[in-house]
């Protein structure tokens, strides 16, 4: 039982991790209908951008956290700017490929300019090393801090998704964009912010993940990012609810797999569940189904 409790509790903490990449993941899919297979992309910046502020800025991890969701948000402001408005009115496949070859110019830049290598985070001190143990079950101050915060950063986006201005341009645009410009809503500024809130929440889950793990890649955000881009299609793509419940699900479905049989096929059992899903349930566990006229 106790060895059950330990691994629930460890799916929790990484599925916090996947549930914020999904998230970022389902918001744009929802207002511009674009798979951005470069969030993963921006994860791994957030994880680069909070190593640097810890080690040649001597910043602690809240203040890093801050500035590594500042820059990634402007990070993606400018990748839809340069990269997909252009392509606003092209083809699907035109844009999926040019998210694809965003996703690579970004992993072999940030290769470029700091090196192929892994790099390590350094030691965390005070409260944030704590544990807490109960019987045979080892909770770290980490795995709180990591799951505190996505809950957190979740309840935020909640609430600007429903009580903001712009919130109610973000679900008026992905209901219907050519009726929400008729109405007055700025479409240009309502994607920009989808992407800049997607951004943000990925810098967050990087920079949670360098010191969860300790270590970090310019190829860390491949797996990760797919694994999101699971997560949201298993809960739902294109909703917010569905993108934290795959998040969390994907997360504790992966650990268990590899605490209770081996650890090779975690990533075998992840996809598997994504082709099942398509197959049975291609709306999602919280998707429906939707009538389009022709």
């Amino acid at each position: 039982m106790e060895q059950l409790i330990q691994q629930i509790i460890n799916g929790v903490s990484l599925g916090s991790i996947y549930a914020l990449i999904a998230l970022g993941y389902t918001m744009v899919y929802g207002i511009i209908k674009l798979i951005n297979f470069a969030h993963g992309e921006i994860y791994m910046l957030g994880a680069y951008i909070g190593y640097f502020c810890m080690t040649n800025l001597n910043l602690g991890f809240f203040p890093s956290l801050i500035i590594s969701m500042v820059l990634c948000t402007l990070i993606g402001i400018g990748i839809e700017k340069i990269a997909y408005k252009p392509l606003r009115n092209a083809t699907r496949i035109a844009v999926l490929i040019t998210a694809i070859g965003v996703s690579l110019f970004i992993q072999y830049g940030t290769m470029f300019f700091v090196g192929a290598g892994v790099r390590t985070y350094p030691a965390m001190t005070g409260i944030i090393t704590r544990r807490f143990q109960f019987g045979d079950v080892l909770i770290n101050m980490q795995q709180i801090m990591i799951v505190v915060i996505t809950v957190l950063l979740m309840i935020a986006l909640q609430f600007i998704v429903r009580k903001t201005r712009i919130g109610k341009s973000m679900r008026a645009v992905s209901l219907d964009s050519d009726a929400a410009q008729l109405m007055g809503i700025n479409i240009n500024t309502t994607i920009s912010f989808t992407f800049a809130l997607g951004s943000a929440l990925a810098g967050a889950a990087g920079i949670m993940v360098g010191v969860y793990y300790n270590s970090i890649n310019p190829l860390m955000g491949t797996m990760p990012g797919l694994k999101g881009f699971v997560a949201a299609v298993f809960g739902g793509i294109g909703i917010i609810p569905g993108a934290m419940l795959g998040g969390y699900l994907i997360g504790i479905i992966e650990v268990f797999v590899s605490g209770y049989g081996n650890s090779m096929y975690r990533d075998a059992v992840v996809f598997g569940i994504l082709i099942l899903v398509l197959i049975v349930k291609p709306t999602g566990i919280l998707g429906k189904n939707i009538r389009e006229k022709v």
